[in-house]
């Protein structure tokens, strides 16, 4: 069977050049003698590659010095309680922008251990923008501000982030990371989850900046203390092995496709065509504020659900899978991530025009 265009959101499209090396690799990782899942995570064969991840990841998003890059487990949704646990250190006071689900989440994990100040929130419009931020209710002692940068389910996206002063700003960029280019300089934390742009899921990736590692509350667990990782160059206990050789394929992919220069008109490119063709349609139609529109996800509906889900089916029987909407938007979601090629996104805008065709 040929390969499908995988439009799902996470797990996610994963390059077809990084899977054929895996696969080359996989059974005898060079000559090793034995595959990476089988190797210890203390053999010299392993830490040459986590440190070259790490260094194909700083030389990617041009990673300052003084952060350091830990892969960790858990999920993105850990860092919900490690990042209050570590960064709790004075008020106790965090800001929150409340953007779409993963921040439903993550705000009363932070409540557990201190006081969430949620200071705008796009809830009244089921999260279809990005709400506009007044300085004003910022926390001047807060111990940290927390956005997620980019929303998979509702495909709303920051195109600036809040100038939080000292205040370090913390980022969930599972969805979105590596996408276009960063300040990471701007950022005391960005996290993300591997499963839309890293590789597979099963590793978190983490980059902090070194003077907030060594702070956590008394009542942090060791595993959830970011120096415990530190410390042990993320090789503290056994670490996902197999999925950060995964994600040091997708960097050096990144890289060699040349860098998130390359990276960003890719994606910008692919997500104007699709965002055109849904704009020029009387069926379908986008759900997201056009400025604060992703360009990883893409939301869209035609109205009707029982059309949605004819459309979702047929585009199925053409390869074109992945397509239906959270049940929180409904429709249909495509999810652009940096390893869905161009000619997906045009097979399946060829596919809406279609459809919307011999449906009209």
């Amino acid at each position: 069977m040929a390969r499908v265009y995988n439009f799902n959101p996470g797990p996610a499209a994963l390059p077809e050049e990084v899977l054929i090396k895996a696969q080359k690799e996989f059974v005898e990782y060079r000559n090793s003698g034995m595959s990476i899942m089988e190797m210890s995570h203390r053999s010299p064969e392993f830490q040459d590659i986590i440190d070259s991840a790490e260094t194909a990841l700083r030389d990617v998003m041009k990673i300052p010095a003084n952060y350091r890059v830990l892969f960790l487990q858990g999920g993105a949704s850990s860092q919900f309680a490690m990042v209050p646990l570590n960064l709790f250190r004075k008020s106790k006071k965090a800001d929150y922008i409340h953007t779409g689900a993963w921040t439903k989440k993550a705000i009363p994990e932070a409540g557990r251990y201190g006081t969430v100040n949620v200071i705008a929130s796009s809830e009244d419009k089921n999260f279809n923008y990005i709400p506009k931020v007044d300085k004003s209710a910022f926390s001047s002692d807060a111990d940290y501000f927390y956005i997620c940068a980019n929303n998979t389910i509702y495909g709303t996206r920051f195109t600036e982030f809040p100038d939080t002063g000292d205040v370090p700003l913390v980022a969930d960029m599972s969805s979105n990371i590596m996408s276009e280019k960063v300040d990471v300089s701007k950022f005391g934390i960005i996290f993300a989850g591997a499963q839309k742009n890293l590789g597979p899921s099963g590793v978190t990736l983490v980059i902090i900046r070194e003077d907030l590692i060594g702070h956590a509350m008394d009542i942090t667990p060791t595993m959830f203390d970011y120096k415990t990782h530190a410390d042990g160059g993320s090789l503290f206990n056994t670490p996902p092995t197999f999925n950060i050789y995964m994600a040091k394929l997708v960097f050096e992919w990144v890289r060699d496709m040349g860098g998130l220069d390359a990276m960003e008109k890719h994606n910008f490119s692919k997500a104007k065509v699709l965002y055109d063709a849904l704009d020029e349609s009387s069926m379908f139609s986008a759900t997201v504020a056009p400025e604060d529109r992703s360009i990883m996800n893409v939301p869209f509906v035609t109205g009707n659900p029982d059309i949605d889900a004819r459309f979702i089916s047929e585009a199925a029987e053409k390869g074109l899978v992945g397509l239906k909407g959270h049940r929180s938007v409904g429709g249909m979601r495509a999810s652009i991530y940096n390893a869905v090629p161009a000619k997906a996104v045009d097979a399946l805008v060829a596919f809406i025009r279609d459809f919307e065709k011999n449906n009209s």
